[in-house]
């Protein structure tokens, strides 16, 4: 069995660490997620852009609205991911289009950052 980890932070909180602070916690939870890679419990993992990167798409009687944000609904619940590969927002956009599930609630399309950038930032080597 696979399980998703979804990592929900309190944003005033990251934002009270200090840059130095946040870092040791950032090469922390690299070194931390390259150990369960190595022992085959960690498949994969990302971080995400942050929320203001976010639009969601939903689609009523054929009529697509698209807002900028995470907004679900609070009777959604979260009910699986696609990993996908698009030229640009827009581009994914119409991805998400494609599938039905907008219509039963929403899909929230969300850049996925760059760790290994973030791991070079922070000085965390592989």
């Amino acid at each position: 069995m696979q399980f998703l980890l979804l990592i929900n932070i309190d944003p005033e909180l990251i934002q009270a660490l200090p840059p130095e602070e946040y870092d040791a916690e950032m090469r922390g939870c690299l070194a931390h997620a390259d150990e369960l890679q190595a022992q085959g419990i960690l498949v994969m993992s990302q971080q995400l852009q942050p929320v203001e990167q976010a639009r969601t798409l939903r689609v009523r009687q054929a009529q697509a609205r698209i807002t900028d944000g995470p907004f679900a609904e609070t009777r959604e619940f979260l009910a699986g991911f696609n990993l996908i590969n698009a030229r640009d927002a827009d581009d994914a956009m119409r991805i998400a289009r494609e599938f039905p599930w907008s219509r039963y609630g929403s899909i929230e399309v969300r850049p996925v950052a760059d760790m290994e950038a973030e791991r070079v930032r922070v000085s965390a080597a592989a």
